[in-house]
């Protein structure tokens, strides 16, 4: 991207704006450039996705590490794509910048700086996807956006980073517990996203089953729980056999069957809603899209996928 000077308006160039800088990272590592996409990243789908895995798969033997740039807005969703689908243990690193290349304090060098410097770093393999921006280093499964410009947009609520950078170190001072692949060969599984709000009733989820979706996943208010109105759409989709899964529209706790009323997350978990631990809504969708291309249709075995965090 680049900044209009005249209209302020942000664009997209014609050729990568970090190519013509190589000078100021080759001196760290033999680097070598693949342009697997020229897209905004709002144009980037769950297909691309798998089609940048599969380029990480195939040249995992050939490198001891591969760093992605990638336009912010959807980042962390292909982040945790790649972390749940890419086979190699050796680092794969996701970075972008939150001002364009000609802008004054543009942090895209920055940060591709930094995410070399952590993709050579032996302590980074093993630990799964990481995202680089701003001096920190996060795993792909905790991290989000949390600001529309803020060049310290990324951050893991409830976590943290798990490692830091400066001028001359790489320090991780948490580590990864556990990490499971799931390889997929296709993605053609439909997923919604839906997010509740007071006076919701079952309009939304009405209209959406009549798409015969794959799934659906549902940001429920705070502990997990929804307005009662929408309760019969949501048992009439269970029925109809398409997997509801719930998280939280808070960004930080998980949800729980804490609440008995009509519509709290006791009689969600009761009626066949999958509460997912921990994830927020892009990257449970994420999730059941790759569960279901894996063949996880029932109740049980998408409650185990779930509960792995």
């Amino acid at each position: 991207m680049l900044e209009n000077k005249e209209t302020g308006e942000v664009i997209t160039t014609n050729d990568h704006p970090l190519t013509d800088l190589a000078d100021h990272y080759k001196t760290l590592a033999n680097v070598d450039e693949i342009i697997a996409f020229k897209l905004p990243s709002p144009q980037i789908t769950p297909k691309h996705m798998l089609e940048l895995a599969r380029l990480i798969d195939r040249n995992s033997s050939t490198y001891d590490g591969i760093v992605v740039t990638h336009g912010t807005d959807t980042l962390e969703e292909t982040a945790y794509f790649l972390d749940l689908v890419v086979q190699t243990e050796k680092p794969i690193i996701l970075t972008g910048a939150m001002r364009s290349s000609n802008e004054i304090g543009s942090d895209g060098l920055y940060n591709l700086i930094s995410s070399i410097r952590v993709a050579i770093e032996g302590n980074a393999a093993g630990k799964g996807v990481l995202v680089v921006m701003n001096d920190e280093i996060h795993t792909a499964n905790n991290v989000t956006k949390t600001s529309t410009s803020n060049v310290a947009t990324f951050q893991s609520p409830q976590y943290g980073p798990i490692g830091i950078i400066t001028k001359d170190s790489i320090i991780f001072h948490h580590t990864i517990i556990a990490r499971e692949t799931y390889p997929v060969s296709k993605i053609t599984k439909n997923v919604f996203l839906l997010k509740a709000y007071a006076g919701m009733d079952g309009q939304l989820i009405e209209a959406v089953r009549k798409t015969k979706p794959d799934g659906v996943v549902l940001e429920g208010l705070g502990q997990g729980n929804l307005p009662k109105n929408t309760i019969p759409s949501i048992k009439t989709m269970i029925a109809k056999q398409i997997p509801v899964i719930l998280v939280s529209r808070c960004y930080q706790g998980i949800v729980q069957p804490t609440y008995g009323y009509e519509g709290g997350g006791k009689q969600l978990k009761e009626m066949g809603v999958i509460l997912a631990n921990g994830l927020n809504g892009p990257k449970a969708r994420i999730k059941l899209l790759i569960a279901l291309e894996q063949a996880h249709h029932d109740y049980d075995s998408l409650k185990e996928y779930f509960v792995r965090v």
